[in-house]
């Protein structure tokens, strides 16, 4: 790698496919609002999205290039060459295959040295994952030997499944997303209020899931593991929050009904308030049949509730023995895995109360967002 040049402010380009609602994008957000080392730019390959207002008000530069993923036109690729060049940046860092591609591709093109991807995906499901994403991931592992500098992935499981794809493994290193742990923290507080606006009883059992609604999520296996629930006579209420998790989402509440879960189902919708709502929880509950470092895992987590996951990305990683981990696409076991925690905590208190502390202590260890800052600014060689 070239050493940034030290005589002039270091620049950071990211190029990413959208700011969008989504976890790299948040992740993105953080390291660039955080991260004192450097400057950060930011191009979006479609449009702005949630963050990219976001990103302007805190003084970074955003630029929007309207892309179609799908197909790409060689304007906007020249588009994206102009700009990347008059930034003359230190380093571009991609995130995730579209970018790391594309944005790769031009920042060679415009003759910068240090190049660094972002892998944040485990897993290529045929029939949920887009048959150009697994393309496009297939060629990156062919371009991995020759366009970046590194590549940087967001669990041991992403690196340990690309490795296996093809990709240059030598390159391959994991840095693990982090969290403003001042934000998400413990708060009896958050949880009454929240439980208040839903028109939950402080004494009920809240079960909750933050997913947007998506083929990835499986909130069909949410809600088949819930029905079972309710057949093997446990009372509780769970909500759905995220993108088209509302009444209008017809497929969902079809679904909801059709199983007998309309008396037990909250359907909350996009929210901004998601440390106190992780507080409002029991238990947060993941059923997705894919992830790469699934955020709302830790972050519910820094917030003192247990989770419940199947075994998709880094959440096994992530919740070790603070929660319960469980095979995917399989019902009975999410059923019986959330059992196992609502029985503790309504049967043995000391226990409960240690495992809410273990699973703040374990986020505040390994996932602070000063950890994963200071790794990004050491992988891109800014640390002495």
């Amino acid at each position: 790698m070239s050493p940034p040049n030290k005589s002039k402010s270091i620049k950071i380009v990211h190029v990413i496919a959208g700011l969008g609602d989504g976890g790299a994008e948040g992740v993105l957000t953080r390291l660039c609002l955080n991260s004192s080392k450097a400057a950060h730019v930011v191009i979006s390959l479609t449009d702005e999205g949630k963050y990219g207002p976001v990103l302007r008000e805190n003084g970074v530069t955003v630029y929007s290039l309207g892309m179609n993923p799908g197909m790409p036109r060689l304007g906007r690729f020249f588009r994206l060459m102009r700009h990347i060049r008059s930034e003359k940046p230190d380093v571009v860092q991609t995130w995730m295959y579209h970018a790391d591609l594309v944005g790769g591709l031009a920042a060679r093109l415009a003759g910068v040295p240090n190049i660094f991807w972002g892998i944040r995906q485990s897993t290529l499901e045929k029939g949920r994952s887009k048959r150009l994403t697994a393309m496009i991931a297939r060629l990156c592992a062919v371009l991995s030997y020759i366009v970046p500098e590194k590549i940087i992935c967001c669990a041991n499981k992403v690196k340990e499944v690309h490795g296996e794809l093809g990709y240059c493994k030598s390159k391959l290193t994991v840095i693990p997303n982090g969290y403003d742990l001042s934000k998400f923290k413990p708060s009896e507080d958050a949880r009454n209020w929240v439980r208040e606006q839903l028109g939950v009883s402080r004494g009920e059992i809240l079960l909750g899931m933050v997913g947007r609604y998506h083929p990835q999520k499986n909130h069909r296996n949410l809600l088949e593991a819930l029905s079972l629930l309710i057949e093997w006579g446990h009372s509780f209420r769970c909500v759905l929050v995220g993108t088209d998790m509302s009444t209008d989402n017809h497929p969902l509440l079809e679904e909801i009904i059709k199983l007998g879960l309309a008396e037990s189902i909250l359907l909350a919708g996009p929210r901004t308030d998601i440390p106190e709502l992780m507080n409002a929880l029991d238990v947060h509950v993941l059923s997705s049949s894919t992830e790469g470092f699934p955020n709302v895992v830790a972050e519910s987590m820094a917030c003192g509730t247990p989770c419940v996951s199947t075994d998709v990305g880094a959440a096994a990683e992530i919740i070790a023995d603070t929660g319960t981990v469980c095979l995917p696409e399989s019902p009975e076991a999410l059923a019986q895995s959330i059992l196992i925690l609502l029985d503790e905590q309504i049967e043995r208190p000391e226990l409960w109360s240690n495992r809410k502390r273990r699973a703040r202590e374990r986020i505040a260890g390994l996932y602070s967002l000063e950890r994963t800052i200071g790794m990004f600014e050491s992988a891109w060689h800014l640390t002495e």
